[in-house]
């Protein structure tokens, strides 16, 4: 959700990319990765065969090398300072960040975007590794602030707007079809778009290699903890002002919306009811499932270049488009704009996009860069994650997240689930964050991390993991007992539970 899809983005091992194509909620600074997802190819305009397709999206997934890079992008909630229950207008927010939105205006060489409903995100440029990432993440985000702050706004930390319904400011073709996309299956792809906002952590896909460092082990690892870190980073409880009864409503809303382009690949994640052991991972393929996701989600926008509707038929899979259906045949780009509309847990865009976890509160964001980076680039950090991550996922009982890629939501009971739902207050989850947190400390200090960045982790432990809290659990405290917000009236749980997606009140 970001006008800023259209911007070029650097890659880890080249030059500027150009002629990205715009993309919504996770854009990254990865993406002009030679063959990367977003990239346009010359042979736009010739017709692809289905066989073309597959060869494609097989290609450019998975970018293999010893992992080595890591970004992050950084979605804020723009609010007037002194009354956040006002909408922006988004003339006035784009004045106030016209001067850092050019190319190579951040002091940190990273890029500006714009989300439909408003909201801002910073993308980093890719880091040689955590330290420099937090240091060029800071600088830019300490220019944003401060023009944001002078034109009398505010960046807010939060999952979810918790006080202003969804109002898209973004006229663009794109969106346009993007929102009547998820209309037809109710108002979760609106909140979606306008109100959430998140922590986007970028890592390189890692070797070819089986163990730690190879990209189906980090593949598999992202997956498997991926519970814990919407757990541990929920940051989203209310909506209108009260509680939804879900510690990440962020979460909770991305999982009523279209099943084909959010559900993790099949074989991603743990198989619920397999014992654990060093089976884990499977010797599946992560490319050839990656190629069946992408062909088989539908088509949200078709391209028509000077019209304002770019709508597409209803149930119409992109696999479909290609066989025949559909006003005219595929293009290469038409491959990779369908591509940036996926938007999967872990996104596979030549390096991998980790999506799942809230906006945090102020520089809250160096918490899970430092904690996802250290637990995939640590060796011993990696076999201990994966341990923890399979002790919550093979629990007697528990099911999954509902058919690899399919379903209707996620299972009551599954840790995806459990996390948005629960947080840390879940017994498993707690547990789990425990250790993995653990595991990351231990880490970072092998690693010889900033000590800014090795005490951020640590004073995020002590005041949450070891309390089985998480960010969501301060909003909630101060909503109920801050100056001037008495304890809520009526019903507080404003999100139905039964992720069918219909009867919604929101």
């Amino acid at each position: 959700m970001r006008v800023s899809r259209s911007g070029a983005a650097r890659s880890p091992t080249g030059p500027p990319a150009t002629d990205t194509p715009p993309t919504t909620e996770g854009d990254d600074p990865f993406i002009g990765r030679p063959g990367g997802a977003g990239q346009q190819r010359d042979d736009d305009a010739e017709p692809l065969t289905e066989r073309d397709a597959e060869v494609q999206v097989h290609g450019i997934c998975f970018k293999t090398g010893p992992p080595a890079r890591v970004g992050v992008e950084l979605e804020w909630l723009v609010r007037d300072r002194l009354d956040p229950t006002l909408p922006v207008d988004q003339q006035r927010a784009a004045t106030a960040v016209a001067p850092l939105s050019a190319a190579g205006a951040l002091p940190g060489r990273g890029t500006l975007t714009t989300e439909p409903g408003g909201q801002v995100e910073l993308s980093s440029a890719p880091a040689a590794g955590l330290g420099q990432c937090i240091a060029i993440t800071s600088l830019d985000l300490t220019a944003l602030r401060q023009v944001i702050h002078q034109a009398g706004l505010c960046l807010s930390g939060q999952g979810l707007d918790p006080i202003r319904p969804p109002r898209r400011v973004l006229e663009l073709p794109r969106y346009a079809a993007m929102e009547q996309f998820f209309d037809r299956a109710g108002p979760w792809g609106r909140l979606m778009m306008c109100s959430t906002a998140s922590v986007q952590v970028c890592v390189d896909a890692g070797g070819e290699g089986p163990g730690w460092s190879g990209f189906r082990w980090r593949w598999h690892l992202l997956h498997a903890i991926n519970p814990v870190l919407v757990s541990a980073f929920a940051n989203s409880p209310l909506r209108g002002g009260r509680p939804t009864g879900w510690k990440s409503t962020r979460q909770a809303i991305w999982a009523r919306l279209d099943p084909t382009r959010t559900r993790p690949p099949s074989h991603a994640e743990p198989a619920p009811g397999r014992r654990p052991g060093r089976a884990w991972p499977p010797a599946t393929d992560p490319r050839s499932a990656w190629v069946d996701y992408a062909l088989a989600a539908e088509v949200m926008c078709v391209r028509r270049p000077g019209a304002r509707d770019w709508s597409a038929p209803a149930g119409l899979t992109f696999r479909d488009w290609l066989r025949g259906a559909g006003e005219r045949p595929p293009t290469s780009g038409d491959l990779s704009y369908h591509l940036s509309t996926l938007f999967p847990p872990v996104r596979p865009r030549g390096h991998l996009e980790v999506r799942g976890i809230d906006a945090q509160p102020g520089d809250g964001w160096i918490v899970p860069l430092a904690v996802t980076a250290a637990l995939l680039d640590d060796p011993l950090a990696a076999e201990q994650a994966m341990a923890a991550a399979e002790a919550l996922w093979h629990q007697p009982g528990r099911a999954g997240a509902g058919g690899g890629g399919r379903g209707n939501g996620w299972r009551p009971g599954s840790p995806w689930w459990l996390a948005a739902r629960h947080g840390p207050a879940h017994p498993a989850l707690a547990t789990a964050s425990r250790r993995c947190f653990a595991a990351a400390e231990a880490a970072l200090v092998r690693a010889g991390a900033p000590p800014a960045a090795r005490q951020a982790v640590a004073a995020f432990t002590e005041r949450y993991v070891n309390r089985d809290r998480c960010p969501a659990d301060d909003v909630l405290d101060l909503a109920q007992t801050g100056p001037g917000h008495p304890p809520f009236p009526g019903p507080t749980h404003t999100l139905r539970e039964d992720f069918d997606g219909q009867d919604a009140q929101v």
